[in-house]
This record gives C-alpha cells, sequence and structure tokens, in this order.
C-alpha cells in the first residue's frame, strides 16, 4: 500500500529493536549507584534507591524513543515537552540520592546526552556545562563527596557521542525524506509521460481516421471502390493506434522519422492538402530522428485539424525540422495546447527549441523544431 505524499514510511520490526537496545545499552553505567543502593543498611533507603533508578532508567529510554520518533518523521521536537521530560528525568534522579549518596552523580551523563538529542544547540550545551560542573561544586560543598572527575569526563564524552548520535539520525531522516520525495516525482514525470505520448499517439491516429471515415461517407455514393479503400485504411489506421497504445503503456513506443514522413503523406492526401516532402532524409542520431519524428507528427497534426490549408511542406535538414503551411488559421488554437507542450518537453531535453509563428511570407504558419548551436 502506498503511503500518502509526505507520511514517513513505516520502520521495520528489525530497526525498532535495534533502536530500544541503543537507548538501553546506555543504562549498563547505572551499575554503579545501583549497586550503592543496594547495599544500603536501611531498607527505605534501599528500595527508594533501586525504585527510583529503575523509574530513572524506563524515563530514559522512553524519552529517547520519543524523540528518536519524531526525528524519523521529520517532526520538530516540542521544546516544552523536551524540557518537562529533562526536568522530570532530573528529579527521579535527584529522588535516588537517599539510597545512592555521591553516586547518584551518575544520573547526570543521561541528563546531558538526553539534553542534546531533545534540545536545540544552545540549550544543550548550557545543560551539559551544567552537568560537567555540578559534580566538581558538590564535591566542595557536600561535606564526605569526592571529587568526581570520572563523572565530567562521562559527561562530556557522552555528549559528544550523543551529538553525533543526533546529527546521523537527523542526516537519515532527511535522506529518508529526500528519497520519498524522489520517489513521488518519478511516479508524476512517469504519469506525464504516458499521458503526453498518448495524448500525441491517439489525437494524431484520431485526427486522420476521422478524416478519412469523413471522405469515406463523401464517396460511398460516388466511388465505392475508393470508399472501401478509404474504410480499410480507417481499419488498418484503428489497429495501428491500438497496437500504438499496448506499446506506450509497456514502455516500448518508438517514433522514427520516415515512419511519420509516410504518414504525413497519407494524413494529407486524406484531408485533401497538397503535401510537399522532403524527398531524401539525411542521417541522424537516434535521439534527434525521434525528435524530428514527433515534430512532424505534432505539425501534420495541427495542419489537418486547425489551418484550412491547401499546401503543407515538410523540410529536413540536419539541424532542424520545419513543418509550414498556407492557411489562413493558427496552426494550433493554443499554444500551450497538451501536443506542443508534450513536444517542448522532449526538445528541452535535448537543449533543441521549437518555433511556432507565421511565416516569414506573412501567409499560414511554421512549426519549426532546431538543434542548439553546440550540437550541429
Amino acid at each position: 500500500m502506498d503511503l500518502p505524499a509526505g507520511q514517513p514510511q513505516p520502520v521495520s520490526r528489525h530497526w525498532r529493536v535495534t533502536g530500544w537496545l541503543l537507548a538501553a545499552v546506555w543504562l549498563f553505567f547505572l551499575n554503579v549507584p545501583l549497586a550503592t543502593a543496594l547495599h544500603q543498611p536501611e531498607l527505605w533507603r534501599r528500595l527508594l534507591g533501586v525504585v527510583a533508578l529503575v523509574v530513572f532508567g524506563i524515563g530514559y529510554v522512553l524519552l529517547f524513543q520519543w524523540a528518536r520518533k519524531l526525528r524519523q518523521s521529520m517532526s520538530p521536537i516540542p521544546a516544552g515537552r523536551a524540557r518537562a521530560g529533562l526536568a522530570l528525568l532530573l528529579a527521579v534522579g535527584l529522588a535516588s540520592l537517599p539510597g545512592t549518596g555521591g553516586d547518584w552523580l551518575a544520573t547526570l551523563v543521561y541528563v546531558a546526552a538526553a539534553a542534546v538529542f531533545l534540545l536545540p544547540l544552545r540549550e544543550a550545551l548550557a545543560v551539559v556545562v551544567l552537568c560537567a560542573v555540578t559534580p566538581v561544586l558538590a564535591s566542595r560543598l557536600v561535606p564526605g563527596w569526592e571529587a568526581e572527575n570520572g563523572i565530567v569526563f562521562a559527561v562530556l564524552l557522552a555528549s559528544f557521542a550523543m551529538f553525533g548520535v543526533s546529527q546521523l539520525a537527523q542526516r537519515n531522516s532527511e535522506l529518508r525524506a529526500a528519497q520519498q520525495e524522489i520517489g513521488r516525482l518519478a511516479v508524476a514525470e512517469e504519469r506525464s509521460r504516458a499521458a503526453r505520448d498518448l495524448h500525441d499517439i491517439l489525437g494524431h491516429s484520431l485526427t486522420v481516421v476521422a478524416i478519412k471515415a469523413e471522405l469515406a461517407g463523401r464517396l460511398i455514393e460516388v466511388d465505392r471502390d475508393r470508399a472501401a479503400t478509404e474504410i480499410a485504411e480507417v481499419e488498418a489506421l484503428a489497429r495501428a493506434a491500438l497496437t500504438d497504445v499496448r506499446q506506450t503503456v509497456g514502455a516500448y513506443r518508438e517514433v522514427s522519422l520516415a515512419a511519420e514522413l509516410a504518414g504525413a503523406r497519407s494524413a494529407l492526401a486524406s484531408a485533401g492538402i497538397a503535401a510537399d516532402v522532403s524527398a531524401e532524409v539525411p542521417e541522424l542520431p537516434q535521439e534527434w530522428d525521434r525528435l524530428f519524428g514527433w515534430a512532424v507528427r505534432e505539425g501534420v497534426t495541427n495542419v489537418v485539424r486547425h489551418s484550412g490549408a491547401r499546401c503543407c511542406v515538410i523540410r529536413v535538414h540536419p539541424d532542424r525540422v520545419e513543418i509550414s503551411d498556407d492557411g489562413g488559421g493558427p496552426s494550433t488554437p493554443d499554444p500551450s495546447g497538451h501536443g506542443l507542450v508534450g513536444l517542448r518537453e522532449r526538445a528541452r531535453r535535448l537543449d533543441a527549441v521549437v518555433t511556432v509563428g507565421r511565416r516569414p511570407t506573412g501567409d499560414g504558419f511554421l512549426l519549426r523544431v532546431h538543434a542548439p548551436a553546440e550540437a550541429r
């Protein structure tokens, strides 16, 4: 099932378990205060210390997972909730003090690491400094507490490590979002390409079918043999159009300039328009042959549909193709029509230029597709 655009992709069970383990494995360093609590001679101190440390560990893991989930979904971490969570975590750590004594300072390592993961950089830095300074100040202010240089080092090391983890999580989230966006754009581009190809193929084929059917209707009482020939060609065109649609859906549709020139002669003749088509076609690279073929198809379709012309001239040169007519109306009623839009998109891929306008002589219209100077 496809998720709506912008929705995060589900995280596999493997990575969910890995995330929990990454958060829980650091709780190993609570073993020192936990051991101190278990060796307390008074039961209430022992129970308070153990319970507080267990609640502290669970709270730390849940807080880390909450923030991690938000990062994965590219959602901002609410600053108020983050501060409240850190304050609660610190309070639970302080609650363990009667049972852990000076060893409660080990909980500051987790508070500092959580701050780096949850808070903006400046706030996180302030919390880390406070957590690093607290053991030094406590050893001077509280009788019997020794200087905990190891705690200071652990706070700084854990904060630095968590900064790397947070940056990695951020980059992974951005990469996942970028991959989703690329996938969405690829789907949209493929749909646009399919719609463009179907329009170009069916627009031309159905135009010729309509003209030949109309011609057969006029000839049926005058020249039955000619009418039968036109009807047979209508059937062949319909079958060819069906084949083209199937090939387009299967991504096998190819257009060649030679085939389009031959089709142009037939379509123009059926519409009663004299065709002046280049007798010789230069050898062209495959991509230019295909682009010029699309240009001929689009130009002839517009001449037949809209121009009211008596003559259509098609000239193919190594660097350009031109389709012109002597009609009184525009070759297309709307320059932004689907056919020209599709032709311009194809030309843009090769840095070619599509020009639509009146002929230099002033009568009729001209469609030109020409290659850039460096490609000639």
